[in-house]
This record gives C-alpha cells, structure tokens and sequence, in this order.
C-alpha cells in the first residue's frame, strides 16, 4: 500500500502551478494532468514543468478515467460548482479555499462525500503553516496547558486583485483565521455572532450588498467551554498584511508577531519572551521537505501575488499535499475533511449573515458536525 501512486490532475494555474513539482517529487503521487482555460498558459505551464497530458475544458477532464484526485485552484466562484461535478464523476477533491460561497453549496458536497465514499480536503494552509505546527506542538506537549481562549485575524488589501474579489463580504473568505482556532482543540463550531464595522467605498458595495469594511465574529464552540474571536477585512482598512492566531493557555500563551517578520511572543505567566519560529520539514518525506522554503513562486522575477502577501504561506504547501496523498493512501480522512471544510467555510458564511442581521445568533447546521 505504501507504494500506491494517486494520479492528480491541477485545475488552475495561477497559484495552481505551485504544487506541481512537489506532487512531481512525491513518491505517492503521478503529476498526470493539468487543465487551464488560456491556452497559451496551459502549453506554457505543460512545457515548463513536462506534463504532457492537458486540458483547456473541465468536464473532459473529468471524463479522464485515469484520474484519481483534483486539485482545485480556480477562481472562489467556481469550487463548490467544480467540486460537486468531480465527485460526481468519481474523483477524489482537494480544494483551495473556501469550499464554497453558500451553506446549501456545503451541504451538497458533505453529502455527496457520503454517497460516494470519496475523499474530500480543503486546502487550509495556516493550519499546515510552520508557525500553527508550532503551536499545535507546544499544546500536544502540554507546554500552553489547558486552552482558555483563541484568536485570529486575517487582513488584507484586495485592491488590485481580480474583479470577482471587489466589495466580498470578509466572512465569505474567512477560513485563514477560522481554520487555526477550530483546529488547534480539534473544536467544531456550535453558533457564531458577527458584527460589521465602518464602510468600504461606495462603488465597491453593490455586487454583493456587503457595506462592511471589518467584521469580526465571535464563535462559541460546541461541546467546549471555549470561544473564539475572528476578524476580518479587505478594503479601506489601513493594516500591513496579517494572517495570525493567538492562543491563550493556562501555562502559556502565543502571540502573533504584529509586525511582519519580527518574532512571535510566547508568554509564561506574565513573563514575555520573543521567539523564532523553526521550519517543520522535518515531518515531510526527504523528497518534498525543501518545498517549505521554496518553490515555484518565489524568485524575485516569479511572484504569485498570493504568495507574496501570504509570506509564503507558512511552508504549508508540501504538508497539504503530504497529507491529501497520505489519506487517500491510508485510506483514512484527512483534515480538514468535508464536514470539517463546511464547520470552517459556514462559520464565514453564517457570520456575514449575523453581521447583516446586527449580531443575530447563527447557528451551525448539523451536516457540519464529524
């Protein structure tokens, strides 16, 4: 078994093209198709990186029966839609973030994983990223103690990305901070409350009806005595780029650097001390582990603008793929499976809803429950 080979084919090329040589690298993987609109970027990713088998149209590739996973990396739109049609097609999924733009959406996929028996993964990288293994370690140790409060925030300035972004409600991209505090206990969210703040620019309002420029959520865990607090924001919001998660513990507490590239503060009692984040690529096959500090885009005349603003997203990239092939192989589920991607996703979702309503309740919906 430890020698099964899953053949994958990457849909979307942008940010897409990163994983392809380490699936290339992996020795669980065949990098057997890819599939790009542009034509020209199709045959230009394919020559690069020497995958012969192409597509330009997603449902042919979905009739390819040698397939066994889809790497989803397309436009947020367009995941649950493509998502549902390669379960329904037989094939394994691994999707980018979010998984979907609506709870209905959600729900279609977490059962169609339980009609078919395939697999599914959201791709959250923060909860692969060098500093959340870090974290995970010191509290599997018992260095932070017993948890008693989270937080995450993810900011962002999405002038300049593409149209579809323009005036998204921050909930409804959400799952870089929601993925950290639900992970960390292994928690699921039971109701979120949500409240909007400020007011983007006037024309950015209308495509999707959302006027907030920050919102911020509080989710109260289910089965737990734990909360968390989320925060979010994507114009007229003057902030450096940040993707963080603080952690407070009955011994220990971690703070997020505020600053990027300056150390992270572990405080013991009252006691601050600064700290250097180690690379986990220890816990990778030798063959993928330099992919945490490089990669595809990361020459100064190669810079995917995801990859720059995510600082490299934390190494995550190898252990995402690492983690997909190893539960396809195994044959166990992954994490974050499909009812675990909706728990994440409809906390985004549910909270721009509360947010709209003043802070109304918004419960989780079972099917989100493992």
């Amino acid at each position: 078994m430890e020698n099964k080979k899953i053949r994958v084919a990457i849909v979307g090329l942008g940010f897409g093209a990163e994983f392809i040589p380490i699936y290339q690298k992996h020795k669980n993987a065949e990098m057997y198709a890819i599939c790009q609109r542009t034509q020209s970027k199709l045959d230009e990713i394919g020559d690069t990186f020497g995958v012969d088998v192409r597509y330009s149209d997603y449902n042919e590739l979905l009739k390819d029966d040698n397939i066994d996973l889809v790497h989803i990396n397309s436009p947020i739109g367009a995941h649950a839609e493509q998502s549902i049609a390669a379960l329904k097609a037989g094939k394994h999924v691994a999707c980018t973030v979010p998984m979907a733009t609506t709870v209905e959406e959600c729900r279609q996929i977490v059962e169609l994983v339980k009609e078919t028996g395939l697999t599914y993964m959201m791709m959250e990288t923060v909860v692969y990223s060098r500093e959340f293994l870090f974290v995970k370690e010191m509290y599997e140790t018992g260095e932070l103690g017993r948890i008693q409060f989270l937080r995450a925030s993810h900011q962002q300035e999405m002038a300049g990305w593409p149209g579809y972004w323009e005036g998204l409600p921050p909930m409804h991209y959400a799952t870089h901070c929601v993925g950290p505090v639900l992970a960390l206990p292994k928690g699921q969210a039971e109701y979120v409350s949500c409240f909007g703040s400020g007011r983007i620019d006037e024309h950015l309002i209308p495509k999707y009806g959302s006027p907030f420029a920050i919102e911020t959520c509080h989710i109260k865990f289910k089965d737990s005595d734990l909360a968390a607090e989320i925060t979010r924001s994507l114009f007229n919001t003057a902030r450096q780029y940040r993707e963080s998660f603080d952690v407070y513990g009955s011994k220990k507490s971690f703070e997020w650097t505020l600053i990027e590239h300056e150390p992270s503060v572990i405080h013991t009692g009252e006691v601050p001390e600064r700290v250097t984040i180690p690379d986990y690529a220890h816990l990778l096959p030798k063959e993928i582990a330099p992919f945490t500090t490089g990669g595809v885009y990361d020459s100064d005349d190669n810079q995917h603008l995801s990859f720059i603003q995510g600082a490299g997203h934390g190494g995550s990239h190898p252990h995402l793929c690492h983690e997909i092939l190893m539960a396809l192989v195994e044959e166990r589920e992954p994490y974050p499976n499909a009812a675990q991607s909706a728990n994440i996703t409809c906390v985004g979702i549910l909270a721009h809803e509360s947010a709209m309503a003043g802070g109304e309740i918004k419960r989780l919906p079972d099917f989100t429950f493992v």
